[in-house]
């Protein structure tokens, strides 16, 4: 089962719908925190869903319990702390949350997880999608960051 990752920071909207569509997403889940973001127009949550649909005829889905707390997010933002801090906090939080048991793997077949990060290395999306994998074994998750 293909599951995707993307960023919407550093690109255009015609680059950022153009991979979706090309690789054949059928389902943004949207694991901001803040999905009003005002980084980039077209992600903000209510344009981002009538131009998934608009443009591409993808559904869109926002999923919080995939998205850090405020304090988690502000540890590393606005005080500048550690990737690894900020990693292994949010994968607690994950294994808190139980997300592998809130969650169904459908959601994720030919399912994107967006964020802001415009590359997945330091970005939570990444951690979201390793974790599930290794709960999901059976799910044979192939993970393709676009």
């Amino acid at each position: 089962m293909n599951v995707f990752t993307i960023g919407f920071t550093k690109t255009t909207a015609e680059r950022f719908f153009g991979r979706l569509g090309d690789a054949g997403v059928r389902r943004v889940v949207d694991v901001r925190l803040n999905n009003r973001s005002q980084l980039a127009g077209f992600a903000k949550r209510d344009d981002l869903k009538f131009f998934l649909r608009a443009l591409g005829g993808i559904d869109y889905v926002h999923e919080p319990v995939l998205a850090p707390t405020q304090d988690i997010l502000d540890a590393l933002k606005k005080d500048k702390g550690p990737w690894e801090d900020y990693e292994r906090a949010f994968l607690a939080l994950m294994r808190e949350r139980r997300i592998e048991e809130k969650l169904d793997p459908g959601l994720f077949d030919s399912g994107c997880l967006l964020c802001s990060e415009d590359k997945p290395h330091h970005c939570h999306r990444r951690l979201v999608v390793e974790y599930l994998t290794e709960a999901w074994p059976e799910s044979d998750l192939q993970v393709v960051h676009l």
